[in-house]
């Protein structure tokens, strides 16, 4: 077994003060002029890597992105298979530098921080994720961790090591998560050779700040574009901000609907698809320095995105239809908070729009319920042995379920308010 590093990286209030600089930094661009962002009909006038390859072809997946602490923070500890099955893409935080190779990354689980968590424990509930059809990729960064890639030795040295990971554990892919700079000529070939090395199955994710795209001239910004044909999804993280521009040239505060949609509409007109494009929050409000909101606020910014509804004053000139979905910081936290972000944004991640004219808003946190009226009992009986997903009903014991998200062998009746299947009344 690995000997566990004390200097680990984490992400969380302790970027607030360095948040406030940041934003400073926004502004005084923006008062210059200096920021170069696309408005909500056009893309950038200048790319600096308009060579970039086309796209791949979308997955048709909506990620719930979750963070799972390899440390005690004072949020909670916990083993991965504890993670609700709403999160389809959970991230290791964090990856360490690998002693003596430069660029180098490696894992050390903290067994004694997690109560006494093995790395054969770990590595089989990364395989029983996986086996759900769920993806687990090794997070690099965080508010504490860097890892230079600077040159051609450190690429091949970060693609070498994280494919070895990879390979040793289980995981789909890597998160960026690099708080500290990034030289996106780099970076972009290392995920190259990555990718090379892995296939086209490889899961590559990003969680940028938001500082990090209001200029093209931005290393996020410039990484982004070089890998877009290969980039599974960006999820940038909507707090530890302040004031931001949105892609319409207008300054918004974080913590509103609009801060979500006008940002995220800078990704979504720079070149990348919507799946691509993904709305980073905090669980809740201890898991930030700032810019928490209720979770109502992010599927009004979903809605908003995809079909132009819910929408503050921001509002996108054509909605982009379905986007790549919702990351948070962290699972942990959300545990502390009874699943509230597995339950409600998973459960509008798997039943699409919320409908505007519906009386009962079920994104409501004082009324989770979805108030669809299942009418008679024409869905299928529950089978424990079948597969379910999102969207799918089944009748049991007189009353209709529909499931929030991938399922197998869990009774309906005892799935209670946080569980995979939301009860649609009696038939």
């Amino acid at each position: 077994m690995r000997t566990h590093s004390t200097a680990r990286p984490r992400r969380g209030t302790g970027r607030a003060l360095r948040a406030l600089a940041t934003a400073a930094t926004a502004l005084a661009l923006a008062a210059t002029g200096a920021l170069t962002v696309a408005p909500a009909t056009a893309a950038p006038a200048t790319s600096p890597t308009a060579t970039a390859p086309a796209a791949a072809a979308p997955s048709g997946t909506q990620w719930l992105t979750g963070y799972w602490h390899n440390f005690d923070n004072g949020s909670v500890t916990m083993r991965l298979s504890e993670i609700p099955q709403a999160y389809n893409l959970v991230a290791i935080a964090f990856a360490d530098n690998l002693a003596g190779t430069p660029g180098g990354i490696t894992f050390n689980l903290a067994s004694a921080e997690l109560d006494g968590y093995t790395e054969s424990q770990f590595t089989a509930d990364v395989a029983t994720i996986r086996s759900q059809g769920r993806k687990v990729v090794i997070s690099v960064g965080g508010e504490r961790g860097n890892v230079v890639v600077s040159n051609a030795t450190e690429a091949k040295n970060f693609a070498d090591t994280t494919y070895a990971l990879m390979q040793e554990y289980g995981f789909d892919g890597v998160d960026i998560d690099l708080e500290h700079g990034i030289n996106a000529t780099y970076m972009a070939s290392a995920l190259r050779q990555l990718s090379a090395k892995a296939g086209p199955d490889l899961v590559i994710t990003m969680a940028p700040q938001t500082i990090d795209y209001q200029a093209t001239s931005m290393g996020y910004y410039q990484l982004t574009l070089a890998i877009k044909d290969i980039l599974t999804i960006v999820n940038t993280q909507y707090y530890n901000s302040g004031s931001m521009m949105g892609c319409n040239q207008q300054v918004y505060s974080q913590g509103t609907v609009d801060f979500l949609t006008a940002l995220s509409c800078i990704q979504l007109e720079m070149g990348l698809r919507p799946d691509q494009v993904g709305i980073g929050v905090p669980a809740v409000p201890r898991a930030a320095g700032g810019g928490y909101q209720p979770l109502a606020n992010v599927v009004k910014a979903v809605d908003c995105l995809e079909v132009g509804t819910g929408c503050g004053t921001f509002r996108p000139a054509t909605p982009y239809g379905k986007i790549g979905g919702v990351m948070t910081w962290s699972i942990n936290w959300d545990k502390t908070n009874g699943y509230e972000v597995a339950d409600v944004i998973g459960g509008r991640l798997a039943s699409g729009p919320t409908d505007p004219t519906d009386p009962t808003d079920p994104t409501d946190p004082t009324d989770p319920t979805d108030p669809t009226d299942p009418g008679d009992c024409t869905a299928p009986s529950w089978s424990a042995s079948a597969v379910y997903t999102g969207g799918n009903r089944v009748t049991y014991q007189g009353r209709t379920y529909e499931a929030k998200w991938w399922t197998t062998n869990e009774n309906p009746s005892q799935s209670g308010q946080w569980g995979v299947w939301r009860d649609l009344g009696a038939c």
